[in-house]
């Protein structure tokens, strides 16, 4: 069972990742308001100043966020769900941002910080490859 606190993590990083570009982008905005309604935390104290675009997001702390969601030895599950929420995120409104790349990048460079990790991130980077190479695809 995942907990509420897994689940504020997680949506705390998509807000984050929106704002990583320096401003959440309209279908950004629709596509978090959504996810924060569908898992219940569109009127959460923690949450709705961020969701609602009343305090900024600076990049650090959302990296800090991505820290504390993976831990120390990140699931397989884990990886996955990170990556297939910064993926429809980065998907809604149809560019990718240099700074959204870079927070993809922060991960894979968070898997060299410890080698105990590495089987884990694996997968995550082949998937962070995919996802880039279908854009590139798209784009051109």
């Amino acid at each position: 069972m995942v907990s509420n606190s897994h689940v504020k993590n997680l949506v705390k990083i998509l807000i984050g990742a929106a704002w990583i570009d320096g401003r959440i982008q309209p279908e950004e905005r629709q596509y978090l308001r959504e996810i924060a309604q569908a898992k219940g935390l569109a009127t959460d104290p923690e949450i709705k100043p961020w969701l609602y675009e009343l305090v900024p997001v600076k990049p650090n702390q959302c990296y800090e966020w991505v820290r504390e969601y993976l831990g120390d030895r990140p699931s397989l599950e884990e990886c996955e769900t990170l990556i297939e929420a910064i993926s429809g995120l980065i998907y809604s409104d149809g560019e990718v941002a240099i700074e959204e790349a870079k927070l993809l990048t922060r991960l894979e460079e968070l898997s060299k910080s410890d080698d105990s990790t590495q089987p884990i991130y694996n997968p995550l980077l082949k998937q962070i490859q995919k996802l880039y190479r279908r854009w590139v695809d798209v784009q051109n």
